[in-house]
């Protein structure tokens, strides 16, 4: 096998949910990139940079650590207290990335008009290691996880609100390995609940046809499939449109395992092929419930020159019927 093909993985686990025989590739992939990268030192110059902001500055974009509540500066958003019900664990993207950044506003409204007790952070926040594990930097990933661990138990942290799908992955299945027991949700699991239990009412259809884009890490991973439809439904007043491969047969945006910081030398671009899916229904709108994913569809429209198309998290279609 060559180190191109253990690079290239992206960790959409679609090989092991559709293997006959139950082969787990991933797994092995893994080990295979922590030899490349605890022993050989072999990886490309964008994933040294990509530890070296890391460990610098606790996300990948090298940006200093303490500008990472700087999204929030203009809001009043109280820091985490025992008191409170949910932490809301931001992310690096909904943190440091402009475009994400505005999602994260929009989910700050809805849990405010929902009146849930929530806190933030700060400039403490951490990465949660997540994409450090899928490149083979084990001890990266670890340190990032007691340093977590650490911090939320002296904030008796019991219940935490994710935007992103990989750090829902991280925090809910590879924390308790590590003595970090929470009960961690997805903002797409949240917000359904708010909306049923009358909390949120939408006030205005939003006139989009929105496609609605499956993140691996979101649905093969952790089987959240109805709950983004069910907002786009309440947003719209129309299901989601469906692309050819959806729900666990979902194709990938390109950007998982850590590919999210690798140039793509080889094939045809993952994020473009999704995107042209996207198209295919005939949607004005690609949604997704993942930065990752939003990134890539945004740079997938780019790539194909259609600034007739827009696309939304899945909170800030929810936040426009409001």
């Amino acid at each position: 096998i060559s180190e191109d093909v253990i690079w290239a993985c992206t960790s959409c686990g679609y090989c092991i949910e559709h293997c006959p025989f139950y082969i787990e590739h991933t797994s092995k992939i893994f080990e295979m990139r922590r030899y490349l990268t605890l022993m050989m030192k072999s990886y490309s110059l964008q994933v040294k940079n990509f530890f070296k902001n890391v460990q610098r500055n606790s996300n990948p974009w090298g940006i200093g650590w303490q500008q990472r509540a700087d999204w929030a500066k203009d809001r009043k958003i109280p820091l985490f207290a025992e008191e409170m019900e949910y932490l809301l664990y931001v992310g690096c993207a909904g943190s440091f990335d402009a475009r994400n950044m505005k999602v994260t506003i929009a989910l700050c409204d809805l849990l405010d008009k929902a009146g849930v007790s929530y806190g933030i952070l700060g400039k403490d926040e951490k990465c949660c290691g997540e994409t450090a594990r899928r490149l083979g930097e084990e001890g990266l990933f670890q340190s990032a996880v007691e340093t977590n661990v650490e911090m939320f138990k002296e904030l008796k942290v019991k219940k935490i609100i994710t935007l992103c799908p990989h750090c829902l992955n991280t925090l809910k299945n590879e924390y308790p390995a590590f003595g970090g027991n929470y009960e961690v949700v997805h903002h797409s699991e949240l917000l359904p609940k708010l909306l049923s239990e009358g909390k949120l009412k939408p006030t205005k259809i939003v006139p989009l046809r929105v496609a609605f884009h499956d993140s691996c890490y979101l649905g093969r991973y952790n089987k959240i499939y109805d709950g983004p439809r069910a907002l786009i439904s309440a947003a719209t007043a129309n299901p989601s449109l469906e692309m050819a491969r959806n729900l666990d047969r979902s194709f990938c945006c390109g950007a998982g395992g850590g590919r999210m910081w690798m140039e793509e030398t080889e094939g045809e671009k993952i994020n473009v092929l999704r995107t042209q899916e996207g198209l295919e229904t005939g949607a004005n709108c690609l949604a997704s419930a993942c930065p990752y994913c939003l990134t890539m569809l945004d740079d997938g429209l780019k790539a194909l020159n259609r600034d007739d198309v827009t696309t939304k998290d899945i909170a800030e279609i929810l936040h426009e019927s409001l």
